[in-house]
């Protein structure tokens, strides 16, 4: 009997530990009070939207104003400056290398946004185009080999003279040598012209002068010469070029274009490409007409 008892009180002390034990294990952890809602940042400014990227049509076959470096980057006095304006203009640019024969219709058919071509600002292409203030003064300058005696454009009448394609040169000799005229040999850039004054199959060439100064200064084994007639070529004014009616882009170019000018940034670009200063602006005697460069 006694063994009966002793176990039959172990037997009902077990179960009421066991009860114990599940009750603490069953236990609720009482609920915290409600904590007060936290109260949300507020809203931080709008970030702003990123600067649009805009492409830029050039011909970069025409040094120190575009051209291209020996890993193909398309470089130059036009490049460096349209770089200074789209950062004060608060806009990018994307350069595309675009020959000369298509440049306006690229514009025009919405391929490209701006033109920095060494484009000559003029009357015809004001009605097809829009173009900024002038960023660059130039004016047609002859080449010729050191040994030939054009003193002034008329000597040019009978000459075999080269020109690039659809540019101011070439419209001031087609006019002074006739539309007929088999003596004028047309090229797709500057440099083939000039190319062929050194071989010999031209006798001059008409071109802007920044670009005849710069490829005389570095080829002297051509052994050229310019020629410089001030009343024959009218001061030509380059520009920066965007689609006809584009508004707001033209007045982030000007804004831009202005801010380079007066920041001394403009100044800085052009004596880095032409190792002067440039003298002062001179105001176009006559409104240029025609084509270009």
């Amino acid at each position: 009997m006694a063994r009966q008892d002793t176990r039959q009180f172990l037997k009902v002390a077990s179960m009421l530990v066991a009860g114990l034990v599940l009750a603490a294990c069953g236990k609720k952890e009482p609920t915290p009070a409600a904590s007060a809602p936290v109260a949300s940042a507020p809203a931080s400014a709008a970030e702003p939207a990123p600067a649009k990227v805009y492409t830029v049509g050039t011909d970069a076959a025409y040094a120190p104003f575009e051209f291209q470096n020996e890993k193909g980057e398309i470089v130059g006095f036009s490049v460096d400056l349209l770089n200074a304006v789209a950062e004060k203009g608060g806009f990018k640019v994307k350069f595309v290398n675009t020959p000369w024969e298509g440049i306006f219709n690229a514009l025009g058919q919405g391929d490209r946004d701006v033109l920095i071509s060494s484009i000559t600002i003029t009357d015809e292409r004001k009605q097809t185009m829009d173009f900024s203030d002038a960023y660059f003064d130039a004016n047609q300058l002859i080449a010729v080999k050191d040994n030939s005696k054009v003193a002034k454009f008329d000597d040019l009448k009978k000459l075999k003279v080269g020109v690039q394609t659809g540019t101011t040169g070439d419209e001031v000799v087609t006019k002074l040598q006739g539309k007929t005229a088999t003596t004028i040999k047309r090229f797709e850039s500057t440099p083939l012209a000039l190319k062929e004054l050194e071989a010999g199959g031209v006798d001059a060439v008409v071109a802007d002068n920044g670009v005849v100064i710069h490829y005389v200064a570095n080829n002297t084994g051509a052994k050229f010469k310019t020629v410089s007639d001030t009343k024959s070529f009218a001061p030509e004014q380059y520009g920066i070029a965007v689609k006809k009616g584009n508004a707001e882009l033209l007045a982030q170019i000007n804004k831009g274009l202005a801010a380079v000018k007066a920041d001394g940034t403009y100044n800085a670009i052009y004596k880095k490409t032409f190792g002067t200063e440039p003298a002062a602006a001179a105001a176009p005697t006559a409104p240029a007409s025609a084509a270009s460069n």
